[in-house]
């Protein structure tokens, strides 16, 4: 069974950085590819980046270029680096597995909140 547990959120003007953290449970991580994804009030969730076994990368454009994902397989932790933060990267941020179409429902935490605001 995984389980994952999100941290480092907080409030931020625009223009600032944030990393997030995800702690994974589970002999699997370092086999299995990641994600983070985030949910804005009233929107949908959906995927910000996700990084493979083997450390390749995909971002959405939206964050292309100023978000970085990486991960420690000795920790089992999953980053996610956010700079150049604006208003609308408010939500709130969660992890699992990458992609999508693979993600395990039962295994949402409960994300972290990340405010962008002056």
């Amino acid at each position: 069974q995984v389980h994952f547990v999100e941290s480092g959120g907080g409030l931020v003007q625009p223009g600032g950085s944030l990393r997030l953290s995800c702690a994974a449970s589970g002999s699997i991580f370092g086999i299995i590819a990641m994600g983070w994804y985030r949910q804005a009030p009233g929107k949908q969730r959906e995927l910000v980046a996700g990084i493979s076994s083997r450390d390749i990368t995909n971002y959405a454009d939206s964050v292309q270029g100023r978000f970085i994902i990486s991960r420690d397989n000795a920790k089992n932790t999953v980053y996610l680096q956010m700079t150049s933060l604006k208003p609308e990267d408010t939500a709130v941020y969660y992890c699992n597995v990458f992609p999508p179409g693979l993600v395990v429902e039962n295994a949402w935490g409960q994300g972290t909140q990340v405010t962008v605001s002056s």
